[in-house]
């Protein structure tokens, strides 16, 4: 499996909707799981505990780093960088192509049977019945972009190994030959390109990936800062909003509501694949370096897979979405999969566990290599992916209010929507709808804000 945004659905809900259901009765306080005695923020790496043997476990979905002919840079590679460092500090890395459902049911164990993993879907308020804090929020804050996504309480229990933008990966060759000289800004302007794309080329204007769970449910991660502008609609202002689907009469191609119908739309108009019960992710790849694909709405983390599937990686360039806001496009910066480190681990392997990740973020070159924006905090440095990206405003999600850190997932589980959480099925539907022109979307995000509106009603 190549890494994916992923979440589960099925453990996944019953994970959150109990904390029991994944053994949370267990869990301690940052502190007393904390066995290492030691945070992130004192580590020095090649000067902290530079003689400490241990062996830890990595987990993680990376099965293709897995392979010696991975066309990247290896596991195996990083773990002899690593050892050049900390030569007593073996790691051991598992990799599972169907992880984010194996990493739930290793939560739900509840044992020591991983040091550092990718933390799957898991509420907030349960980081601590399963991760050591690696710090405070504020000192971590100084350390690394994104300290306060996978926080809780005012402790950090996640440091994700990239930061990602959501936009558009395309093929640069198509888009000459249909005659595009400017890349696309607002949604009807996409929607002209895809159309000159299907009347002037042989290329699948924009491909779905239908059959794909969790790529139907990446539509999701551009509602927020990509289609407001705004760093508080996500966590502050979407848990209040009873009809957040609904279009902006004053903005109609911004908010949730324009990104939903960007995807209507190009079906509804003819410009995705002929049949889109047999879309197939891997060969994908391939067929957007080739040009047989034009377009595919993914997180930057996709563009170096499509570069290393075939003889044309200078064809695949990563767009912003297109969505401008009061003349200005924006993309939010999240984080890839998170690593945490396991509170039932013993006090040497939890900081041999918290030496490699540091490592990891500071030194390994990970988050470059894999065409993600590095996590370290004095770091502006950006990959090649993001050239087209020199105009857009990169923001950050603000963190829910105090007392409302749980309000969120909770209106999101509430109704079912799933958003941003693994529920690609309501997006299929989207498809679905389109192709047979059963439903308009306003139809379906009326639907969609009876569902939230129920569920943001039954938490006020």
């Amino acid at each position: 499996m190549n890494v994916k945004k992923i979440a589960a659905a099925g453990i996944a809900a019953a994970c959150l909707v109990s904390v029991a259901a994944c053994g949370g009765n267990n869990g301690g306080s940052a502190e007393s799981n904390n066995k290492a005695g030691i945070t992130y923020p004192e580590i020095k790496l090649g000067e902290t505990d530079k003689d400490l043997k241990a062996e830890i476990t990595f987990f993680n979905g990376r099965t293709d780093m897995g392979l010696a002919d991975y066309p990247g840079k290896n596991w195996e590679s990083y773990m002899k960088d690593f050892n050049a460092m900390y030569p007593n500090i073996k790691v051991k890395v598992q990799t599972d192509s169907n992880y984010a459902d194996s990493a739930l049911t290793r939560l739900q164990a509840n044992n020591d049977s991983w040091d550092v993993m990718m933390i799957p879907a898991v509420d907030r308020s349960e980081f601590s019945n399963y991760f050591v804090s690696y710090g405070k929020t504020e000192d971590m804050d100084k350390e690394i972009k994104l300290a306060n996504e996978k926080a809780y309480d005012g402790q950090t229990y996640g440091i994700a190994t990239d930061g990602q933008t959501s936009g558009i990966v395309y093929n640069a060759r198509v888009f000459e030959e249909a005659g595009i000289k400017e890349l696309p800004k607002t949604p009807e302007e996409f929607q002209a390109d895809l159309k000159l794309i299907k009347e002037k080329t042989k290329a699948i204007p924009l491909y779905t990936n239908f059959a794909e769970d969790w790529a139907m449910g990446a539509w999701d991660a551009y509602i927020g800062g990509n289609a407001t502008g705004d760093p508080k609609f996500m966590n502050q202002v979407m848990p209040h909003d009873k009809t957040p689907f609904a279009k902006d009469d004053k903005a109609p191609d911004t908010h949730p509501y324009a990104v939903y119908k960007t995807l209507y739309d190009a079906v509804a108009n003819g410009c995705t694949e002929e049949d889109y019960s047999t879309t197939d992710w891997e060969s994908s790849k391939g067929k957007i370096n080739n040009g047989e694909i034009a377009t595919m709405v993914l997180g930057a983390w996709a563009v170096p897979q499509m570069k290393q599937a075939g003889d044309h990686p200078d064809d695949v360039q990563y767009m912003p979405f297109p969505i401008t806001i009061d003349g200005k496009q924006y993309a939010t910066l999240a984080g890839n999969y998170s690593m945490g480190i396991n509170k039932n681990s013993d006090a040497d392997r939890q900081k041999a566990a918290m030496i490699f990740v540091k490592w990891m973020t500071e030194k390994s070159g990970y988050a470059k290599n894999e065409g993600g924006i590095p996590i370290v905090k004095d770091d502006d440095s950006y990959p090649d992916t993001y050239e087209h990206f020199k105009d857009v405003e990169l923001i950050v999600d603000d963190p829910a209010k105090e007392g409302e850190e749980d309000l969120f997932a909770d209106i999101n589980s509430d109704s079912e929507l799933g958003i941003n959480n693994g529920n690609g099925k309501k997006i299929q539907d989207i498809v679905v709808d389109a192709a047979n022109k059963t439903k308009t979307i306003d139809q379906i995000m009326g639907e969609w804000d009876q569902k939230w509106g129920a569920a943001v009603e039954s938490e006020s």
